[in-house]
């Protein structure tokens, strides 16, 4: 079954063994089509440049946010997170080690058994998953899951129940959804460069409020 949009190309395969998706994931020559595998189901996506353009952006914005105030973050980009003892493995658009930048630091891989799975993952799904993906991110223990569907962003924190929407960033205190989505309204109209300069003087600014 595929489904093709302007965003993204989303073609799932089923009954997929674990070495198979091993084998796909080590084939592939660079990080697309970004795999998700859950228990033998296997989604192959492939952004587009609208897709690609709002997940940079967001990283951006998060790393611009982390130099002004300071934050230590480690870019995990979209690294392949498995778990062979869950049978789940994902690929993000964009993840970082927040909390624990320094653990992750040093190493050259993670391995998810023994270290901590990234602190923040941002996924851009303009078009539907057929995997579900935040029961997926919380069987594997992810605490902050921002997501765009291509109009806005919804962050979403990790609780007893599974995901609880937030206004805010926990990983990243002060730095808000409506703030990401108000600049990322503008991306038409200015460069991104320009617009990055300005995130980062309006977050300089907020220090002294």
């Amino acid at each position: 079954m595929s489904l093709v949009a302007s965003a993204e190309t989303r073609t799932v395969l089923e009954n997929v063994r674990w070495e198979t998706f091993l084998q796909l994931a080590d084939g592939r020559s660079g990080s697309v089509p970004r795999m998700t595998y859950d228990q033998g189901m296997l989604e192959l996506m492939t952004p587009r440049r609208q897709h690609e353009q709002i997940g940079r952006l967001i990283g951006r914005m998060v790393e611009a946010f982390s130099e002004v105030r300071g934050i230590e973050i480690l870019n995990c980009a979209s690294t392949t997170f498995k778990r062979w003892d869950l049978d789940r493995a994902f690929e993000p658009d964009e993840s970082y080690s927040i909390a624990h930048a320094d653990e992750i630091r040093p190493k050259d891989e993670v391995d998810l058994l023994v270290d901590p799975p990234p602190d923040l993952v941002i996924e851009v799904e303009i078009t539907k998953s057929a995997i579900a993906k935040l029961k997926l991110f919380a069987a594997m223990g992810v605490p902050e899951v921002w997501r765009h569907d291509g109009d806005r962003l919804t962050m979403l924190a990790i609780s007893d129940s599974g995901y609880t929407p937030i206004e805010s960033s926990i990983g990243l205190l002060g730095l808000a959804a409506a703030r990401i989505d108000a600049f990322l309204a503008r991306r038409f109209d200015r460069g991104e460069t320009a617009l990055i300069k300005e995130f980062r003087e309006t977050v300089a600014a907020g220090l002294g409020t």
